[in-house]
C-alpha cells in the first residue's frame, strides 16, 4: 500500500454546495471498507449495503450466492469542504487490489468486485481519469479491472453487518483480515485519519 500524490490532485475536485454527498464503492468484503472509510476524516457516515444487482432487496445469503448481481459496497457520506471525491478515490484504490478480477484474497465472486457506482458526470469522469492515469503509471502490476457503472439503487444489509469491525474486533475475520489491513491503511494515510480514528 503506497501513495501516489503525483496522480491524485485533489485540486482537481469541485465543493458541493450543500456539504454532503454521497459515493458507492465496492472493494470485496464490505466489513473491510467500512472499517478503513468510517476512520476518514469528512466523512460522515458508512453504510454496508448491497448495489448494481436485478433483485430487489436482496438478503446477504442471495447476495453471497452471486447469483444476484449485487456488488458487496459501502455508502459514504462525506463534506466534500473536508475530504474531497478524489481523496476518497485514491483510499478506495490503495486499499484493495483492483486488478483481480471478482475477487479480493480468499472471497471470491462477482459480488466482490472492483466497483465504482458513480452518484453523477463528476464523479464518473472523476473515476475514469484516475483509473486512467493509474494505469498509465503502472502503479499496479495488472491493468485495473474496477468497474466504473451509473448508481441506480442501493439496498442496506442487515443490522449484522453494519460497524462490524467495530463490534466484532475479536472475530477471526477481523483479527486476521481486517486489522493488518485497517493498520497499513492508518499508517499510509494518517494525514487522513479523523480525530476519533482508532
Amino acid at each position: 500500500m503506497s501513495r501516489h500524490p503525483e496522480i491524485f490532485n485533489a485540486n482537481q475536485d469541485i465543493s458541493m454546495a450543500d456539504n454532503k454527498a454521497v459515493a458507492t464503492f465496492g472493494a470485496g468484503c464490505f466489513w473491510c471498507i467500512e472499517a478503513i472509510f468510517q476512520r476518514l476524516q469528512g466523512v460522515e457516515s458508512v453504510v454496508s449495503g448491497y448495489s448494481g444487482g436485478s433483485v430487489e432487496n436482496p438478503t446477504y445469503r442471495q447476495v453471497v450466492s452471486g447469483t444476484t448481481g449485487h456488488a458487496e459496497v459501502i455508502q459514504v457520506t462525506y463534506n466534500p469542504e473536508e475530504i474531497t471525491f478524489a481523496a476518497l478515490l485514491e483510499v478506495f484504490w490503495m486499499t484493495h487490489d483492483p486488478t483481480t478480477l471478482n475477487r479480493q484474497g480468499a472471497d471470491v465472486g462477482t459480488q466482490y468486485r472492483s466497483a465504482v457506482f458513480y452518484h453523477d458526470e463528476h464523479q464518473k469522469e472523476m473515476a475514469t481519469h484516475y483509473k486512467q492515469k493509474l494505469d498509465e503509471a503502472g502503479v499496479f502490476d495488472d491493468p485495473i479491472v474496477t468497474e466504473i457503472t451509473e448508481f441506480d439503487v442501493f439496498y442496506e444489509a442487515e443490522d449484522y453487518h453494519q460497524n462490524y469491525f467495530n463490534n466484532n474486533p475479536n472475530q477471526a475475520y477481523c483479527t486476521f483480515v481486517i486489522r493488518p489491513k485497517l493498520e497499513k491503511f492508518k499508517e499510509v494515510f494518517s494525514d487522513k485519519l479523523a480525530q476519533t480514528a482508532n
